[in-house]
């Protein structure tokens, strides 16, 4: 029997290839396939500036900085995410303010947001968690009336769309990751998307030691620069981007169907006018399902499908953040994350491979 991951990096013979071009170069740092890639995937965005880094995590810190993000200063995130969403404010000084997410897709409540701006909120980060885009106009509107900064978080997002945009197009500022489960790769490293060429230019002057010039140092800055190797990886991987999204929709689309009217089961949703690159395919197992969600799992890995929960713990719930407010604030996030369950939707899995998915989940729900 074959096994499915639940994630799998898509490499092929063309990225081995243009690895070792690079290797041969002898310029295996920062250095002109870094330009090359971030030149392409800002174009392939719709975006005015581009700045690649190491990771999605400093991405985000390195975005925040740029904006003057400090001490003092209170940036709205959803409790329903990665915990780099909040630790990327926590990073500069600042306080993250937690807030709820939609019970539907898990991305940003625009209602909740509203709720939590103060005098001391400074920015928004929303989050395309899973692939789907938040409800950007409504956040938009929130940053415009409020004179606040948007950041989108679109590390799982690459190529999902929003009314026709791509996202990564919307923001102040824009942050990807290209960590190898992402829906393109390049080993490890991230991107920042900017609007405004001058804070393009701090970003850039922030992940490469503060400077301004070679040896001249004008701000603290950091080593977050990526290399030409995974650049090199990140521009054939751009090249299949749009196929790997094709192809996990597909899936997308054979798991709804085989997956449709099981009681307890509920299964992802696409808003209107949002082009979903389903990153996780994610389910919610309900207590009307006959099995616990640890149950399910376990049936799966016994017919050798892996599934994988994300996230167990909303951040406002983590140790590191949490305080005296207890669940208040973010109820939805709390439950879905009790609830939540990611099925293989990676380019690699076949339509045999969802069918026998469905299969075994069916039979479950029949225990």
């Amino acid at each position: 029997m074959n096994s499915i991951s639940v994630a799998y990096p898509a490499i092929g013979d063309e990225e081995i290839a243009a690895v070792a071009d690079v290797m041969r170069s002898g310029m295996i740092a920062s250095g002109p396939a870094v330009t090359r890639f971030e030149q392409a995937f800002s174009g392939y965005c719709g975006a005015d500036h581009s700045v690649a880094v190491a990771n999605g995590t400093v991405a985000l810190h390195a975005a925040l900085l740029a904006l003057g993000i400090g001490a003092g200063d209170e940036v709205i995130v959803p409790s329903f995410s990665f915990i780099a969403s909040a630790t990327c404010v926590s990073m500069c000084g600042a306080r993250p303010v937690f807030v709820d997410v939609d019970p539907a897709t898990y991305t940003i409540d625009p209602e909740a947001v509203n709720a939590a701006i103060t005098e001391m909120t400074k920015a928004i980060i929303g989050v395309h968690l899973f692939g789907h885009p938040f409800e950007v106009d409504a956040v938009s509107e929130l940053c415009d009336d409020h004179s606040l900064a948007l950041v989108e978080d679109a590390a799982q997002a690459h190529g999902a769309m929003y009314n026709g945009k791509r996202v990564g197009s919307f923001g102040d500022l824009a942050c990807f990751s290209f960590y190898p489960t992402k829906n393109m790769t390049t080993g490890e490293g991230g991107m920042v998307l900017a609007r405004d060429p001058e804070v393009a230019r701090r970003v850039r002057q922030l992940v490469n030691h503060g400077q301004a010039e070679k040896y001249l140092h004008t701000m603290i800055g950091y080593n977050y620069r990526m290399t030409d190797i995974g650049a090199a990886i990140g521009l054939e991987q751009l090249k299949r981007l749009d196929g790997f999204n094709a192809r996990r929709n597909r899936n997308a689309e054979g798991l709804s169907g085989g997956l449709q009217e099981i009681d307890g089961l509920v299964a992802p949703t696409t808003r209107d006018g949002m082009y979903h690159v389903f990153h996780q395919y994610v389910v919610r197992i309900t207590d009307e399902f006959p099995l616990s969600r640890q149950a399910l799992m376990d049936r799966l890995a016994g017919e050798g499908i892996g599934s994988a929960v994300h996230y167990p713990i909303p951040i406002h719930r983590q140790p590191v953040y949490r305080g005296p407010g207890g669940d208040a604030g973010c109820p939805v996030s709390t439950r879905v994350a009790a609830e939540v369950l990611s099925l293989p939707v990676h380019p690699g899995v076949t339509d045999e491979q969802v069918e026998r998915i469905c299969s075994v989940i069916r039979e479950a729900a029949r225990s």
